[in-house]
């Protein structure tokens, strides 16, 4: 396909939780433009299926193992990036997601949930701090330790840009899931913080905030196993004035704008919701 930002061109993007559905599709649509895309999960195998969708329609691509709250590890994909593309131009912080253990199975605590335990509920008060440090960790520990291993190639990059992955939980915390939501508040607020820090050596730094997206991940949450929407879908549906779910391309747009310094030069510290209107709706 025609390239609709040719000067992102030759540059090298690392795309972390790459083999994932929505920074699946990021490396895609970067890929799209000519950019040299490492697919840094996990999950090899979910990152050699991204990586050879990518190849298969002649973008270049490579799947590199990675655990983003191993220095180590991200070190060592450094090096492969280094020697596979050369130095990072682009920092997709995508790795991310939620856990059973930090949340909790009632949207609030009902009094009888004081006086008596129930058989398979989870409240407030019975979490885990090992849950919670485990949602906290990967999605802002996760955002950190990838930061402190390419920003080096970014500083040093004339086109160096980091774009972080948050999330409507950050700005209107959901029901159930503290640890998430508390963790993207702070990769939102951490997106700022890194804004002014890597001002003066030219890195720009901005947030995507996604609303409801349909995924791998949140299959479950959203949809009955007959297909039928959750009662959760129901009511985020119910407060998105879209009324549907966003689909993964639907991100690309935000992607490629502040990934390319001609669209957003002057754009940083900033994050962009990608909602369907989530954010704005007051409920009546």
């Amino acid at each position: 396909m025609p390239f609709h930002h040719p000067n992102l061109k030759n540059r090298v993007a690392v795309v972390t939780g790459g083999g994932g559905v929505l920074c699946g599709a990021f490396a895609q649509v970067l890929a799209q433009q000519g950019v040299k895309v490492a697919v840094l999960d996990l999950k090899f195998d979910a990152a050699k299926r991204v990586a050879d969708s990518i190849t298969a329609q002649n973008g270049i691509a490579a799947a590199i193992a990675c655990d983003v709250l191993d220095a180590s590890s991200l070190q060592a994909a450094k090096q492969i990036v280094h020697e596979t593309f050369g130095a990072c131009d682009l920092l997709i912080n995508g790795a991310g997601g939620n856990h059973p253990s930090g949340t909790t199975s009632k949207e609030t605590l009902s009094p009888e949930d004081l006086t008596a335990k129930q058989a398979g509920v989870t409240t407030f008060f019975d979490l885990d701090p090992d849950g919670i440090s485990r949602v906290f960790n990967l999605n802002f520990l996760g955002t950190l330790l990838p930061t402190q291993i390419f920003a080096h190639d970014l500083a040093q990059s004339p086109h160096g840009a980091i774009v972080m992955i948050t999330s409507m939980n950050a700005i209107r915390p959901l029901t159930k899931i503290p640890a998430y939501s508390a963790a993207k508040a702070a990769v939102s607020n951490f997106t700022q913080f890194m804004a002014v820090h890597f001002a003066d050596v030219g890195i720009r730094v901005n947030a995507i905030a996604p609303g409801f997206f349909s995924t791998q991940q949140n299959k479950t949450l959203l949809w009955n196993d007959d297909g039928t929407p959750t009662s959760r879908s129901e009511k985020i549906l119910a407060a998105t004035p879209m009324h549907r779910f966003g689909l993964p391309e639907e991100l690309s747009g935000a992607l490629l704008f502040l990934c390319d310094e001609t669209y957003s030069s002057f754009v940083t510290g900033s994050t962009l919701a990608i909602d369907g209107g989530f954010s704005a709706y007051s409920g009546v």
